[in-house]
């Protein structure tokens, strides 16, 4: 398929996970790509995963903390640079997990995630809309989760930004309907990627980092129906593709549960 053949993406989170799986994916299907992260070290993972696939000369690459307003300002102004000056797609992906006990958790710890998630979220859809509103059928895919309408313990302020993100889009995609851009999101759930794994690829999206007296009988819901457990990222970046192109044309101010059928 080269549903991407000619279109502008930028996407947030290109350094590892589901944002690396969904800058590959789209590359495949003929895209121009601008993949941003705060990781130098896994963005340059990214271009060496594309020239093995020989799609690099299609990949650019930009360095981005998208909690920083004038970081984002300037990856957005270079990744449009890069682009020729448009953009078609814009996939928030980018994004942090961290767990602890809520009443031992310091509003700092909780700033963050909310910062990084949300508030980044928010920033880099403002300075993409001008290009977007210029865009040929453009559509924002943003990143919520299972755990903004399913419990996931220990994880309160993640929870809480990726709720904010699935309101978001809502009302982004009525804001802006009349003016073409659709807006959905992607609720992921039991996927394996640098951002749930221990080890992840930076310490900005490392994983959750459970207490070490967590219950984990709460955690009993929470297994897929499907296969023999956690999905890779591919399983995500289907979907986001299929979002950003044609054939998700008819859909906007809605996300879509991809969690192996965890929550039934």
């Amino acid at each position: 398929m080269n549903r991407y053949e000619g279109r502008r993406v930028l996407i947030t989170g290109g350094g590892s996970g589901i944002g690396q799986a969904t800058v590959l994916r789209m590359l495949a299907e003929g895209g121009r790509v601008v993949a941003a992260d705060v990781d130098e070290t896994g963005l340059a993972a990214t271009r060496k995963l594309a020239a093995e696939a020989g799609t690099d000369a299609r990949l650019h690459t930009v360095q981005v903390d998208i909690a920083d307003e004038a970081s984002v300002r300037e990856a957005v102004a270079a990744a449009l640079a890069a682009l020729g000056g448009g953009l078609d797609v814009l996939v928030n992906a980018a994004g942090i997990l961290r767990s602890s006990h809520t009443h031992e958790t310091s509003l700092e710890q909780f700033d963050k995630v909310i910062a990084v998630n949300l508030t980044g979220t928010f920033l880099m859809i403002r300075e993409a809309v001008p290009a977007l509103l210029r865009g040929d059928a453009p559509a924002v895919i943003n990143f919520s989760s299972t755990s903004a309408s399913f419990a996931h313990p220990y994880m309160a302020a993640y929870a809480a930004s990726k709720g904010g993100i699935q309101s978001m889009t809502h009302a982004l995609a009525a804001e802006y309907s009349k003016q073409g851009i659709r807006f959905t999101a992607v609720a992921p759930g039991s996927i394996s990627s640098g951002m749930t794994d221990a080890s992840g690829t930076s310490t900005q999206n490392a994983g959750p980092g459970l207490p070490q007296d967590a219950d984990f009988s709460l955690f009993a819901k929470l297994a897929p129906a499907l296969g023999h457990g956690f999905a890779g990222p591919d399983a995500v970046a289907g979907v986001v593709a299929m979002l950003g192109s044609v054939d998700g044309a008819f859909i906007t101010g809605t996300e879509i549960r991809i969690d192996g059928g965890t929550h039934y």
